[in-house]
């Protein structure tokens, strides 16, 4: 049978089925050479690229029942085509999950909002189903406890301690760790001192805050952990009700008591007590089917300020079903005492109103999108906060969307906008539909002229040049690091273009020492991604560039890429990045020289017990404090590989 011959609707599943040879409870999936009209027949199935691939999983499945068989032919087989795009995992990629990982991803991972309507048992069975593997014990947060839960030295003393506290280190997230511990002479006896393990995670999204001998972080399955820095020993855990990716932020609370505070996949806000790990409180701050916390809340002066994306919705819109779009990125600001809400702003301010009708007889609704990916940047001098948007999802185009918005801490008030690539309303599976460009039957739910998805998915960092300019300095994914003047409404200062721009993947975060900035090229899936800048803070001017290294990864895996698109982290000296390959390399500040590196690309025997692998490194960057180095590997996704280790050195 071809492909342009099955039938539709549900005699078009089953016949795809059947010529993939899917047939009893032993189903063979094979890989397929699908036909490009197919690939736009099925656009409603984006959302499920993810969970459909993992069909690709095995040549031969083992007896994995009816219930996990028929979910499968009912909620992903036309989704195979998906698989075998660049915006789904390789079949070598899917041979590697377990399914105890899959359950993790459907739960409380990046596929969650999609698979609602499985039920727990439900879900096990599909993972097992498409991993060929039972659901085994997995090691988890009981194995590797400290001796004692209590630090040798009092929380107060921890916490005025030269620390990494929240995404970018300092209220004005420079990642920069002036006082980090570690001399640039030192770097290159940097030695591995431990790794811990994620358990059932796929991923190693969420970078680590020290407070002096305190570590705080979390993974895809919403566990937080509060370990030893110096051994990584588990001191408690709390589990949250999605996956937790932003990082954590401790603070004050009064009286010798301290709170933690973070995000989650559900748009859930939490402060947890920080030497005990006792709730304190929860706040949903958007109940948008489709709203989570990507970014690591801010806390200052007594409030925690929280974004939020809706990367869902984004995959989504497309659908015909769907009432796109409706979802806008905000900010929320909090009281951390008590987890009441002060105030709320959101991105794009007019309401989202009706605009048209979908094919389906749906109404349609616009303006939204603006999604908030990172935190929010304090600026308590000026009483604001700094946040970049994204893309829109549905029009009007709005001058908030791709832009730097600063807003009033005490009430979220717009104070000025920085628009960068205006007209980019982009959905996932949309196609131009511009003149000379239209499909046969045109989406109302896509844009007219589909944009090139140019988000900030960076905090903007606010520095200082040598000569005490203050400047706001943000990458984007267009492959342009912005300066912006603070007291001119941010007006632009220079720009300095460090790659060609990509919209698949993020560009997560620069580093600023007073004399350059530092940057690493994403560029995902283009022909020459990876490299890393240095840019003069004055001028805007190329101090030294050096090209992508050789891949340390497999070359034959297409998700093993030289792309640098995590965060930035310097220590006077030296800067760190985080490789697309798994590498970890530190350059010398001045001139680029590598001065050392480590490669991930392995099993870690942890101090926990959980079997952990090293992958691609994207997103969160190194953190440095206390004399040592942290840093996470692992991020499943379109472009990465999994993983699901944080590590830690120090020098010997």
């Amino acid at each position: 049978m071809k492909f342009k011959d099955l039938p539709a609707g549900r005699d078009f599943q089953n016949s795809l089925l059947a010529n993939l040879g899917v047939v009893g409870l032993n189903r063979s999936l094979s890989i397929l050479t699908m036909h490009s009209t197919v690939k736009k027949l099925i656009g409603a199935c984006a959302g499920f690229a993810g969970l459909c691939a993992y069909g690709l999983l095995a040549q031969t499945q083992p007896n994995a029942g009816n219930v996990g068989s028929d979910l499968f032919a009912r909620e992903c087989a036309m989704c195979h085509v998906a698989g075998n795009n660049d915006r789904a995992p390789s079949l070598q990629a899917l041979r590697e999950l377990a399914p105890e990982a899959i359950v993790t991803a459907l739960t409380t991972g990046r596929m969650a909002a999609q698979a609602q309507r499985l039920s727990p048992a439900d879900r096990v069975a599909v993972a097992e189903f498409v991993s060929g593997r039972g659901i085994a014990a997995v090691r988890g947060s009981s194995t590797g406890l400290c001796a004692s839960t209590t630090s040798s030295t009092s929380f107060e003393v921890a916490f005025n301690r030269p620390s990494w506290n929240g995404w970018g280190g300092t209220l004005g997230s420079a990642r920069y760790a002036k006082d980090g511990g570690i001399a640039a002479a030192d770097v290159p006896r940097l030695k591995l001192a431990w790794a811990f393990g994620f358990p059932r995670a796929l991923s190693a999204r969420t970078q680590p805050t020290i407070v002096g001998d305190w570590l705080f972080t979390a993974s895809d399955t919403g566990e937080v952990f509060a370990l030893d820095a110096k051994t990584g020993c588990i001191r408690w855990t709390y589990t949250a009700k999605a996956g937790v990716r932003g990082a954590l932020s401790v603070a004050s609370l009064g009286s010798g008591k301290y709170g933690v505070f973070f995000g989650d996949g559900q748009a859930n806000a939490y402060g947890v007590d920080a030497q005990t790990g006792r709730q304190l409180w929860i706040l949903k701050v958007d109940a948008h089917p489709n709203a989570v916390i990507t970014g690591a809340p801010a806390v200052y002066d007594g409030r925690l300020y929280v974004p939020t994306s809706g990367v869902g919705e984004e995959s989504r819109g497309q659908d015909p079903n769907y009432a796109c779009c409706s979802f806008r990125g905000s900010i929320s600001a909090i009281d951390i005492r008590n987890g009441e809400l002060r105030w709320k702003s959101y991105a794009i301010q007019p309401e989202p109103r009706p605009r048209g009708q979908s094919s389906q007889g749906v109404q349609l609704l616009g303006p939204a999108g603006a999604g908030i990916w990172s935190s929010p940047t304090i600026d308590a001098s000026r009483g604001v906060l700094y946040v970049g948007t994204g893309n829109g999802y549905a029009g009007p185009e709005q001058p908030t969307m791709n832009a730097i918005i600063a807003m009033d801490l005490k009430t979220g008030a717009h104070k000025w906008v920085r628009q960068t690539v205006p007209n980019d309303i982009w959905l996932m599976q949309c196609q131009s539909q511009a003149a000379g460009k239209a499909p046969t039957r045109p989406n109302a739910n896509c844009p007219d002229q589909e944009g090139p998805d140019f988000d900030f998915s960076s905090a903007p960092l606010l520095t200082k040049t040598a000569s005490g300019r203050e400047l706001l300095v943000v990458p984007q994914k267009s492959g342009v690091l912005w300066a912006l003047d603070p007291d001119k409404q941010g007006t632009v200062v220079w720009q300095y273009r460090y790659g060609r721009g990509s919209g698949l993947g993020g560009q997560w975060g620069a580093a600023a020492d007073g004399g350059n900035a530092y940057i690493g090229t994403g560029d995902a899936l283009s022909p020459q991604p990876g490299g890393m800048h240095a840019v003069n803070l004055e001028t805007g001017q190329r101090a030294w560039f050096v090209p992508p290294q050789e891949k340390l990864c497999n070359a034959s895996d297409r998700r093993c890429s030289a792309s640098q698109g995590a965060a930035i982290t310097a220590i006077p000296g030296v800067v760190f990045s985080a490789g697309g390959d798994g590498g970890l390399r530190a350059y010398a500040a001045k001139d680029g020289a590598i001065l050392w590196s480590f490669d991930t690309n392995r099993p870690f025997q942890t101090v926990n017990g959980v079997p952990a692998n090293g992958g691609t490194m994207d997103a969160s960057g190194a953190v440095v404090a206390g004399g040592m180095v942290f840093v996470n590997s692992g991020y499943n996704s379109f472009v990465g590989r999994a993983g699901n280790v944080l590590l830690a050195f120090r020098v010997e």
